[in-house]
């Protein structure tokens, strides 16, 4: 819809103040980016985006995704004046305990936001992952052609371009060829200490036509200009564009236009009744929309109906025809006792790695989810996370094993935008030392409980020689820190296939598989094995009442077996815990913990990582193989003998330990 010059003012004024009033009433926001980019919103939500108002999870909506996550009153003012469930009660609680307007877009409280954002550069590569996640459906579906055509709009910021995730996932895209990303990037030459000048100095333009991106540029206060720009943009098919739009933050206040204090501070009363004075409006008047704006938007709403119509019929058919059951059942998970039935043996009688019997289950599992795609930041084959014979991404190319090149934060990033989109389960693979790279955006995940599985393997010193700039140590602990994410170290490869099963089962959270590169024995019979989803379970009970409980987790519990063994011979009665996932456990009735973690008996915990947060199950008083400080370079049984991590060692030790609480008479 082409609205008059006069019409697009009308309604970006009414953004302007909306943000204005918002941000004055809650004392708390930014105001600045909201009015800056109030003319590019006029005309994107106008005349570009394809939306329904009253059904936000229309599988052919244009996303919209504002990673300058900042500005959201930007996004809740357009949100109220389209119809989309956004009242003005809403907007007058902006940054209000409970609201549904928080300080930043969150997904699942707003509805009609796309992707969890404020950390910057997060949602540029959230919106990479929902174009993946478009040409895969694409893939899997050729009849789709025509039918899902959506595009994927984002607002990115100065902060956004700074950001290395974007850097990351723009060369990515650029590779990929994902010619339906639109980015509009707000280039107000502002930061929070002043001039983007102070830290920002090449020229962005080229920096993305060297990507492979089709750059447009605008004033990003012409309605003409930018609208031209977008079209051009929205015309490109085989590359991702970026409309590079100059504007002014704080566009319309009355002596604080282009002011830096406008990023993240209210104007100040006065200044706020200085602008709608200039405007014409009533400077007393608060929240006001005229009733023009709304009719605008209704006009909108009407002339997009018809679009909806035609694609709400060819949609039918397509559900209907050959393909139609085949598309109903692509987001259909398999019930467990299926999964399991479809799933290799793993009976080796030979010890073999947690990431090898994580790679059989992979192969296996891609026959059986049909929307399970992932890939690695170049380590597919270190990690088992590859599954042949279903296609790879590449040069202008998108299969289900997607290459992220040597880009872990971006890979966790675009994994989200994936499972944002809502028809895939992603994975993404990298060596467990580099989570970090990764950890923003696997907290997001969290946040936004979405479900996307992480597999980490090389997870402890004892991958050896590459020494401890590659062995994690307290990884484990920082993983387990994060709300909402599963962290599950499997013992051996039954327990492998089990956090498989629970990770592609669990749909409120991300679920995280840390794997070993050593080679580790099957000590779980496939029942006993399934007591995974517990988070704790006895793994072996003594013959008579237990002297002491062994905690572990991994290839620890193997190591805890054999310390077991050795400590039957001297007369102490061990019960060995395999301890997966905390976060399973800490879900089990107060009968069941009890039942595991027997009260009053000596604890003891062994795991190849930090101690950190074990006291809460094992207390303060138990004895600990733990790892306090960094590895060392050397050879796995090198390490195992520097540290203490042997069965000799560890029995030695808990015989003393077990002996001297006895002696003492401490339970």
């Amino acid at each position: 819809m082409r609205l008059e010059n006069t019409e697009l003012a009308l309604i970006a004024r009414t953004i302007r103040t909306l943000a204005m009033d918002a941000v004055e009433e809650a004392q708390s926001g930014h105001p600045g980016m909201p009015m800056g980019c109030a003319d590019i919103a006029a005309v994107l939500w106008t005349e570009f985006l394809a939306y329904r108002p009253h059904d936000l999870s229309w599988l052919n909506r244009d996303r919209f995704v504002l990673s300058a996550g900042h500005g959201s009153m930007l996004l809740y003012a357009m949100l109220h004046l389209a119809g989309c469930g956004m009242s003005i009660e809403d907007l007058k609680n902006f940054r209000r305990l409970g609201s549904r307007t928080p300080g930043h877009p969150e997904r699942g409280k707003t509805p009609g936001v796309e992707a969890t954002t404020g950390p910057l550069g997060q949602g540029f590569a959230n919106g990479v992952g929902m174009a993946i996640a478009r040409e895969l459906l694409l893939n899997e579906f050729p009849e789709l052609e025509g039918i899902l055509d959506h595009r994927v709009f984002a607002l990115v910021s100065d902060g956004d371009i700074m950001e290395g995730v974007s850097a990351e996932a723009a060369s990515l895209a650029g590779h990929l060829g994902l010619g339906s990303l639109v980015y509009i990037y707000d280039a107000n030459g502002i930061s929070i200490e002043g001039s983007t000048a102070l830290a920002l100095g090449e020229n962005v333009r080229s920096r993305f036509e060297a990507y492979g991106w089709h750059v447009e540029e605008a004033d990003g206060h012409d309605y003409a200009d930018i609208a031209r720009a977008l079209a051009a943009a929205v015309a490109e098919k085989t590359r991702p564009s970026l409309v590079i739009t100059a504007t002014r933050i704080a566009k319309g206040a009355a002596a604080m236009e282009g002011d830096a204090r406008t990023h993240g501070a209210p104007l100040g009363p006065d200044e706020v009744a200085a602008t709608k004075h200039a405007m014409g409006l009533d400077p007393a008047g608060r929240f006001f929309v005229p009733k023009e704006v709304y009719k605008l938007f209704r006009r909108r709403d009407a002339e997009l109906r018809e679009t909806y119509d035609e694609w709400d019929a060819r949609f039918a058919r397509f559900t209907t025809g050959p393909v139609g059951e085949r598309w109903k059942s692509y987001t259909i998970l398999p019930d467990a006792q299926a999964l399991r039935a479809g799933l290799p043996a793993l009976d080796d009688t030979r010890p073999i790695p947690t990431r090898e019997a994580s790679g059989r289950v992979l192969e296996r599992l891609f026959g059986l989810v049909p929307n399970l795609v992932g890939g690695s930041a170049d380590l597919g084959t270190s990690v088992k996370a590859y599954a042949k014979g279903y296609g790879e991404s590449g040069r202008n190319r998108i299969g289900r094993n997607i290459h992220f090149g040597v880009r872990e934060h971006a890979m966790a990033a675009i994994q989200n935008g994936i499972a944002c989109y809502g028809m895939h389960i992603p994975y993404s693979s990298t060596f467990f030392i580099f989570m970090d790279y990764m950890r923003p955006s696997m907290r997001l995940a969290a946040l936004q409980g979405l479900r996307t599985i992480y597999l980490f393997s090389h997870d402890s010193l004892f991958l050896g020689e590459d020494g401890p700039t590659h062995q994690p140590v307290e990884h484990l602990a920082a993983a387990r820190a994060i709300p909402n994410l599963h962290v599950v170290r499997p013992a051996d490869p039954r327990e492998t296939a089990e956090a498989w099963i629970h990770a592609l089962h669990r749909a409120s959270g991300p679920t995280m598989i840390v794997l070993t590169r050593q080679g580790v024995p099957t000590i779980a019979d496939g029942t006993r094995a399934q007591f995974l989803h517990r988070g704790a379970y006895i793994l072996k009970e003594p013959d008579r009442g237990p002297d002491v409980l062994l905690l572990a987790s991994g290839s620890e519990v193997s190591l805890a077996l054999a310390a077991a063994d050795l400590l039957a011979g001297r007369g102490v009665a061990a019960r060995v815990v395999s301890f997966p996932c905390w976060e399973l456990f800490d879900a089990q009735g107060e009968h069941y913990k009890k039942e595991v973690l027997k009260p009053g008996i000596p604890r003891v915990v062994i795991e190849a990582g930090s101690r950190m947060g074990w006291e809460r199950f094992a207390g303060t008083d138990a004895l600990y193989f733990t790892m306090d400080g960094f590895g060392e370079s050397a050879p796995e049984r090198a390490l195992r003998e520097r540290f203490g991590f042997t069965a000799e060692n560890i029995a030695e030790r808990i015989h003393s330990y077990v002996r001297t609480r006895q002696r003492e008479g401490v339970p």
